[in-house]
């Protein structure tokens, strides 16, 4: 198990006298192992509790970390099993960044994206994004994502548009990836949309839900199985009849929420 004795961020960068970034660099690499230790387990019990303080060290030692802010703030934000579940404490990890460079306007648009994705605030995810759109140099479009997350807070088109917004502006390869399946992940929902309303209306024709065969010979889907995005077949559960991605695919889980979800006045359309 992961022990972290000394649990001072201040203590540690005292220590470390003048070689703060290179254990800052050391701690980095100490979080992505627990990090990453901590997911692929299969302990029921499994927790992150020291990822929050392996985070704060990190940061301590090396204020412009931005890779550690903004990845820790992912990390943080994920729910369980794949993230802490801990939006409060992503959200303060971004603060602890924005204070330390105020200029760079990155931190403030992750606040928002936290604040969408994961909270579930649009009203307070506009406010952030605005506040960066404030900061001298920060793109024009930020303005722009704050008005679209006003008006279509929880429409999935909404969150396409933060998601490709991140994709075409991300320093990093991995945030990229990451951007790259919350995608993925809205495609294999719309997807599961139009098959969920086709298996529902075989139901109430037929009697009974439908195979896939039964699907595919319906003109529903071309092949069987029928893949998701990532290219692992969905999964078909006959007696509730009931269409998800399978728990072997990159894209499990899905996201739940109103952030997922058609508005209203795009399910009319």
């Amino acid at each position: 198990a992961t022990v972290l004795y000394v649990r001072s961020p201040m203590a540690v960068k005292r220590a470390a006298l003048s070689y703060s970034a290179v254990l800052a660099d050391v701690y980095w690499i100490r979080t992505l192992q627990y990090y990453g230790g901590t997911r692929l387990s299969k302990d029921k019990q499994k927790n992150y509790a020291l990822l929050a303080p392996l985070l704060d060290i990190t940061t301590t030692l090396d204020p412009r970390f931005r890779i550690a802010y903004r990845f820790g703030a992912i990390f943080l934000a994920e729910p369980m099993p794949g993230g802490a579940g801990r939006t409060d404490l992503a959200i303060a990890l971004l603060e602890k960044g924005a204070r330390a460079q105020p200029d760079y306007w990155r931190y403030l648009q992750d606040i928002g994206f936290v604040y969408y994705w994961w909270v579930g605030d649009f009203h307070e995810a506009a406010r952030w994004f605005q506040k960066a759109a404030d900061i001298p140099g920060a793109p024009w479009w930020l303005r722009s994502l704050a008005a679209v997350t006003l008006t279509q807070g929880g429409d999935r088109r909404g969150s396409r548009l933060l998601w490709q917004s991140l994709l075409s502006t991300a320093e990093d390869e991995w945030l990229r990836r990451n951007a790259s399946l919350r995608l993925a992940q809205l495609d294999a929902l719309d997807e599961i949309d139009r098959l969920q309303a086709a298996v529902r209306d075989y139901a109430s024709r037929v009697g009974a839900f439908p195979a896939w065969e039964a699907l595919r010979a319906a003109g529903v889907v071309g092949s069987v199985p029928h893949l998701d995005p990532a290219g692992v077949p969905y999964v078909l559960d006959g007696q509730p009849g009931v269409v998800t991605v399978s728990p072997a695919s990159p894209l499990f889980p899905l996201p739940t929420g109103a952030r997922t979800q058609f508005a209203p006045r795009c399910a009319a359309r």
